[in-house]
Order: C-alpha cells, then sequence, then structure tokens
C-alpha cells in the first residue's frame, strides 16, 4: 500500500528512535501515509501500524486524536480555521463564518469542484497572529480578515 519512497521515508522518521520505539515514528508515518494518499483509510492507517510494528489501534488513536489527519477524501486545499478562545475573541468565529458563506458549504465539507475543504480547529500556537488559519497542513495564514480571506481564495483558485 506504501510506496518504497513512503517506506524509505518512514525508515528515515524511524531512524531517530531506539530501535525497540519504532512506533514513536507514528505521527510522521501517519503524515507520509496521508501525503501519499491525500488522507488515511483504514487499511492505510492499518499499514502504518503493521510497519511500525504495533497495534492498528493504537495508530487509530493517534489519526483521530490529531485534527491535521484527514479520515476522509479532502479536497485540493484543506483550510483549517482556529476557534478556540483567543482566535474566537479576535474573529476567528467570524471568519468561519466568513469562508462558509463565500465557499457555499459548511465545516468538515468540500465544495462541489472539489478546490476546497473547510475544518474548524484546535489552537494552532500563534494567539498574537489571531484569527489564524492553516492551508493543507502546512501554511500559517494569520490575521484573516475578510480582505485577507478574499487575496486567499483569489490565490488557491
Amino acid at each position: 500500500m506504501l510506496t518504497p519512497e513512503s517506506l524509505k521515508r518512514i525508515d528515515r522518521e524511524i531512524a531517530k528512535y531506539p530501535a525497540d520505539q519504532k512506533q514513536s515514528a507514528v505521527m510522521a508515518a501517519l503524515a507520509i501515509a496521508q501525503e501519499q494518499q491525500g488522507w488515511l483509510s483504514s487499511d492505510a492507517i492499518e499499514c502504518v501500524a503493521g510497519y511500525l510494528g504495533m497495534a492498528p489501534i493504537a495508530a487509530y488513536e493517534v489519526a483521530t486524536f490529531y485534527n491535521m489527519y484527514d479520515l476522509k477524501p479532502v479536497g485540493k486545499y484543506k483550510l483549517s480555521v482556529c476557534t478556540n478562545l483567543p482566535c474566537m475573541l479576535t474573529g476567528g468565529v467570524d471568519a468561519g463564518e466568513y469562508l462558509k458563506q463565500k465557499l457555499g458549504i459548511g465545516f468538515n465539507e468540500t465544495t462541489p469542484d472539489g478546490l476546497i475543504t473547510l475544518k474548524e480547529s484546535e489552537c494552532m500556537g500563534a494567539c498574537g497572529d489571531a484569527p489564524v488559519m492553516i492551508v493543507n497542513n502546512r501554511r500559517m495564514c494569520s490575521w484573516m480578515n475578510p480582505e485577507q480571506i478574499d487575496k486567499l481564495l483569489a490565490e488557491l483558485k
């Protein structure tokens, strides 16, 4: 299920830990599997668990705990909006509502063209830059008012 290239990348992550602690690389291995497939199917999670020598349920617990893992297909761009208290108090909820209106979708939905999936997110650790969003788990966007959101959406299309 995982490509040889993905397995080599996982091996590099495993090498960072003591030989008897391969399962410590589970977060990185899940991220690599998700990058390869675009999301984490049950088969992918089980494959990662088997490769790391851990129970599939243990890998599944990690995949369901952290919101950077997608357990169903998402759009080309996943926009995760922080709505925790600091972001909420500085416009995070407004940013989420603005995105819902602009995209015509709710949280955990994807635009009909498959381009954008909108997610509500937990704290991203950038409270001073609130409201914040992350694009595809990689790119942090700060101070996301309607003008900034419009710029981002134009760039993504």
